[in-house]
Formats: structure tokens, sequence, C-alpha cells
């Protein structure tokens, strides 16, 4: 394996899910299992020897659980990234409240694993190349955003996001990178929640990130179309709202 390897490490203490989770991350490239584990106090035992880059972790293992786990990773090597994985939703605001990468509920798709391997070994690999083989402690809380979904939650950060928009009965979030996010938050709990300096309600089915903004043209009598850096996607914005707008920057 190159130097941009991610290593990975499976506390669970159902064997059947180690097995689960050690055939995904083998076939997932760029990644290494380096550690599987029956317990919380078995991953501990050797964590600081095998350094991993990766925790996914049971979250309610018997003896050391994976939210007890994680706070001791945190003290430890606070870089590492952690992914909590349980049949159980009560737990997520602990797993998040120690900046999880994402919270994989029991039993989750394939592919929704894949997704969030692939994310990290994206994220990682980035930050290694731009900044050296160091990987960046996560961001402040402040900085992120849980997204909930039917299968748990995500945390991305709120910086990334280029456009949020109404698509039939779901709430659809574009980010920089390309990515897509299915949540079913609605807009106005989002508008709520980010930074009204940077995002902007600009229509009842769109919130724009204002640091994205390209261009904005007529698009009609009364609505106006706002076209977004970096994304062919772009977002409504009325007459009244564009009116606010320019009120806001001049």
């Amino acid at each position: 394996m190159g130097k941009d390897v991610i290593r990975a490490v499976v506390a669970d203490d159902d064997a059947g899910m180690r097995l689960v989770m050690r055939k995904l991350i083998e076939r997932q490239e760029g990644y290494e299992l380096v550690g599987e584990y029956p317990s919380g106090e078995a991953l501990m035992a050797e964590f600081e020897d095998i350094a991993p880059d990766v925790c996914v972790l049971d979250v309610e293992m018997p003896g050391l659980t994976g939210i007890e786990c994680a706070r001791q990773i945190q003290d430890i090597r606070p870089m590492t990234v952690l992914i909590f994985a349980t049949a159980h939703e009560q737990y997520m605001g602990d797993a998040f409240s120690l900046y999880a990468y994402d919270y994989l509920l029991k039993p989750f798709k394939v592919e929704r694993v894949q997704k969030t391997l692939s994310r990290v070994r994206d994220t990682l690999t980035a930050g290694r190349r731009a900044g050296g083989a160091q990987i960046q402690p996560p961001p402040t809380r402040a900085g992120r955003i849980l997204l909930k979904h039917r299968e748990g939650a995500s945390l991305i950060n709120a910086d990334d996001i280029l456009l949020i928009q109404r698509e039939q009965r779901s709430t659809v979030i574009y980010t920089r990178d390309g990515g897509r996010f299915v949540t079913t938050d609605t807009l106005s709990d989002l508008e709520e929640r980010l930074n009204p300096a940077t995002f902007f309600r600009c229509h009842k089915s769109y919130i724009v990130n204002l640091n994205h903004i390209d261009n904005i043209t007529p698009y009609g009598r009364w609505t106006y179309i706002i076209q977004l850096k970096g994304t062919d996607h772009d977002a409504l914005i009325t007459r009244e709202k564009f009116d606010e707008l320019e009120r806001m920057f001049t």
C-alpha cells in the first residue's frame, strides 16, 4: 500500500457485523484493515500502537462502549475519524458531540457504508496531499451541521454547502465537492441552524451560500436565477428577496 493508505479498525461485539465491515473495508480502494476487535477494551489495549486513521465503532458493546472508546480516542489521537454503527438512534446526539464523521443505523445498506468510506478516503487523502502526512483534527462543532436522513445522520462542514433546495418531498443539499445529500430536515430547520451571514433564503424552495454566488440574471418579470460557482445547479430568487439581497451589499 502507498503512503495514502487509510488505516482502519473495527470494534463490534457481534462477529457477524465485524465480518460484514471487514469485507466492506477490504474491498474499498485505498483502505487497509489493521485491526478487528470484539470489545472496546481490546481495541483500546492496542490503539496507541496501531494508530488508525479511521475507527468504526459499535455503540452498545458490553463493558467499554463505543461512545466511551471515542472519548478516549479523542484524548489520545484526536485526528482519528470516528464512524459509529448501532441499531439505536438515541445515541446519535452523544456520537456527534464527539465529532463523529457518520452514524450508521443497523441494518445498513452496503451502498451507504461504501459511500461513507469513499467520502472519508477522499477527504483524508486530499488533506494529506495539501498539508503533508498529518490529518487535521475535525472542525469545531460550530462549523459543522448535522443532517438527518432515513439511515441515520451525517455531519458535514457548513462552508462546503453550495445550495439547499426542496425537491419533491425531500430536502437536498449540494456541496462544492460534488456531493449530494438528501435529508429529512426541512429548509426552515436548516435555515435556523445555519449562519445567516453566509446562507440566504432566496426563495421558499432554496437556500444559497452567499460566498458562492457567481451571477444573478432575470428570469421573467418577478424572478431571477442565481448561478453558483463550481456547480451546474442554480436557484431561483424572488424580486422581493433580490431587493433584500441588494440592500445587504449596498
